[in-house]
């Protein structure tokens, strides 16, 4: 046989194996396991920290809002010169003022801002330090508690100078809730 009909039978026979690896056994695969039992295509994440589980109810830490249309994730992809967006965020800065019994310019900017993917679950101590008041109020525990609470849930600068010191919202109102 020529060099030419062994390479060309050696390539159809990578294609057919490769063909039946990624066109018919993974898919097949990835099928089965979605069927197992107890995984459900409106199951809820409860049990992670890496995406903002927004809780129902005032007595809770909110999460940065969410330009996502869930299960997409996504940012608005509009910038600050955009009407439109000017207008949400002067909307939500007034709203969060309201909610939280601050003045506008105390609320700040991640408070109103979404994250790029919308799902984001951390915050500035910032946003947390102005909802600490309401959150107190609404469950009933000790100022002192939700403050240490909310330290307990705060990461500081990654090796001490790089980013900000975030708090993860998810996290937060998992300590609130077994602490009531």
């Amino acid at each position: 046989m020529n060099t030419v009909l062994k390479q060309t039978l050696a390539g159809l026979r990578i294609l057919l194996v490769l063909t039946v690896i990624t066109g018919i056994l993974y898919p097949t695969a990835v099928w089965a396991v979605s069927r197992l039992p107890g995984l459900h295509p409106n199951a809820e994440a409860t049990n992670t920290t890496l995406v903002a589980v927004p809780r129902d109810g005032t007595g809770w830490f909110f999460p940065r809002p969410s330009a996502a249309t869930l299960p997409a994730s996504g940012g608005s992809n509009k910038s600050e010169v955009n009407t439109d967006y000017t207008a949400t965020i002067a909307q939500r800065r007034t709203e969060i003022a309201h909610r939280e019994g601050v003045a506008e310019d105390q609320v700040p900017e991640d408070a109103v801002t979404a994250s790029a993917s919308g799902l984001d679950p951390d915050i500035s101590p910032a946003y947390a330090a102005i909802q600490i008041p309401r959150v107190a109020r609404e469950t009933g525990l000790p100022l002192a508690q939700v403050r240490s609470l909310v330290s307990e849930a705060t990461t500081p600068r990654p090796l001490g100078f790089i980013g900000e010191p975030l708090v993860n919202t998810t996290h937060l109102n998992h300590l609130l809730t077994t602490s009531r």
